[in-house]
This record gives structure tokens, sequence and C-alpha cells, in this order.
């Protein structure tokens, strides 16, 4: 049975609140070797657990100014490949989710100005099986994280 167990779980804890730290101080942190925290960080890659190491970055530094939520409306289920190809591709998207409700799909987006979020909301209209779009600027953010909390437990059936 595949498992999470108390050590990684802080493994887990350790890799996302400090991403640079250092494997030495990782199996200090647990009380392990070197090399077993490196096969455990390796095993936990190989489940899928870990699915990637990335730098957080400020989106007002690299001048996306502008965070907008797009609710998309479709008109079937047709063109949902091609949809989703053509707005995976789009950079400004950092989410794409398909929702319940008043519409299809949800997009978190992130641009540099209205001028910038006008041309996509264009472009995203424009695509085939698009019905309509509802936009949502966000002005200001209080909480964003990707952590999440690892307890002991028996690993969820991947997809």
């Amino acid at each position: 049975m595949d498992r999470i167990d108390d050590t990684d779980a802080q493994i887990l804890h350790l890799l996302q609140t400090r991403g640079r730290i250092k494997r030495t101080e990782i199996a200090e942190a647990v009380g392990l070797s070197i090399p077993s925290v490196s096969e455990r960080m390796r095993k936990l890659e190989a489940r899928g657990v870990i699915t990637g190491y990335h730098a957080v970055v400020d989106a007002k530094r690299l001048g996306r100014d502008i965070t907008a939520y797009v609710r998309v409306r479709s008109r079937g289920s047709e063109h949902y490949p091609a949809f989703i190809e053509a707005v995976t591709a789009m950079d400004e998207v950092l989410e794409l989710h398909s929702v319940t409700g008043g519409g299809s799909h949800l997009l978190k987006v992130r641009v540099a100005n209205t001028a910038a979020l006008e041309q996509l909301l264009g472009a995203l209209q424009a695509l085939p099986g698009v019905r309509g779009t509802e936009t949502s600027l966000v002005l200001s953010t209080l909480k964003e994280t990707r952590y999440l909390r690892a307890e002991p437990m028996t690993l969820a059936p991947t997809d």
C-alpha cells in the first residue's frame, strides 16, 4: 500500500516552505542520512506526490499588474479539445479549470494592463465554441499559496 509517513510529511513541509533547503538540512531536521532523504524524495517524485520544483516570482515586479478570473461559457463539447489546447498555450493563463455553474471553464490570468486584458478576452471570445466570458478583476490578494499540509496517510489513486 502506498503511504505517506511522518517523515515524508516532514520532508514535504520543508520542501514547500523552504524550497532551496539543502538535503543536509532536511536530513538533520528529520533524523535521517542524506542518502535516505534523497531516496525518499526520489520515491515521492516517482509516486507523483512531488510534481516539480519552482521559484515563486512576484508578478507585479515582472510587469503583470492585473490579475483576473475569467469564466468562459461554451456552446457544447465539440470544440473542447481545441479550446483546451489554445488556452493552455496562452502565457497569460495561469490556471484553467473545468467548472460547474454559470460557465464551463474558469481561468486565472495575469496581464500587464487593461489593454492586455482586453486583447486576451478578445482572443478567448474568438475561439470556436466560446459563447461568452465574464471577468472579475482582482483588487488585492490577501492570500495566495500552493502549500498543502501533508499528514501520514494512504495515497489517493492517480487518474
